[in-house]
């Protein structure tokens, strides 16, 4: 948990993974106080930075930059840790991203660039909007690798190299990590205009995350697959407790809408964020 982490805006799992919890999730869904940035943050921006997981960003092509200046910030401090940006194979075209890069590059800093390819941007495929469609060698002077983004230990023997060359090659490093994304983009993108329903079903078949973990653990004997069907019984059961809590918990009061807007300063006000101020008349 020592490592910074921070992702774009579909950022829920990543959330859970560095220690949030459902209900915190669903109160932050729904604005309400409990939620993990107390309802002002929505789906788009969870955020623990206890565990120095620094948030979902709703701007394409936030994490790139911001990762490469935590990096800057862990090797000011001289501490013995990465920054991972996550971000998606649509932002990698952003202009901003290759600023990000270059500026790790110059000034080696410990940051991997974690390209989650799902192949599918916002109602277009990735060949369509990238000559290259590739992104782990897009640059010469940052290496790269591919990874399997669908399996698991894959990804997580993936990230231990990155890191160990981050540190010891005092350097950025990009890792794409070649996934699959079903459904589509968002409400207004069905996610079959463009691809077949025949290619979802054959990748869910033969390439799902969770399915293919499931396999390993029962190949392996780990445990009985009687006790994979009462853990999940138990987790959609937990699931629906903590939503159960979420509505429940309390709205935040209207005078909340004027905290955590600008640090407090004596002395002087600032222009239309202080609401004692009276900026214009009706």
């Amino acid at each position: 948990m020592e490592d910074a982490v921070l992702t774009a805006y579909r950022d829920h799992g990543m959330f859970l993974a560095r220690g949030g919890t459902v209900f915190e999730v669903f109160s932050e869904l729904m604005g309400k106080v409990t939620g993990c940035a107390r309802g002002k943050g929505g789906s788009m921006h969870l955020y623990r930075r206890q565990n120095n997981f620094f948030g979902g960003w709703g701007i394409v092509g936030t994490p790139p930059p911001l990762g490469t200046g935590l990096a800057f910030a862990l090797k000011f401090l001289k501490r013995d840790n990465v920054a991972v940006a996550i971000y998606g194979d649509g932002a990698e075209n952003q202009g901003q991203v290759y600023e990000a890069k270059n500026m790790a590059a110059l000034w080696n800093v410990p940051v991997i660039f974690l390209v989650e390819n799902n192949h599918f941007g916002m109602g277009t495929a990735e060949w369509r909007a990238s000559k290259k469609a590739s992104y782990f060698d897009r640059v010469s002077y940052i290496p790269g690798l591919k990874v399997d983004g669908m399996d698991v230990f894959a990804v997580k023997e993936a990230l231990l190299f990155c890191k160990d060359h981050c540190l010891t090659r005092k350097g950025p490093i990009v890792l794409e990590c070649d996934t699959y994304r079903y459904h589509g983009h968002s409400m207004s993108d069905p996610g079959s205009s463009y691809r077949t329903r025949d290619e979802i079903k054959q990748i869910r078949q033969v390439r799902d995350p969770i399915q293919h973990l499931k396999l390993i653990i029962l190949r392996e004997q780990v445990i009985p697959e009687q006790q994979l069907t009462e853990i999940d019984k138990q987790v959609k059961k937990d699931v629906e407790d903590d939503v159960r809590r979420a509505q429940q918990a309390a709205l935040p009061e209207a005078a909340d809408l004027f905290t955590d807007v600008y640090k407090q300063h004596k002395g002087f006000v600032i222009h239309g964020c202080d609401r004692k101020v009276t900026t214009y008349k009706t």
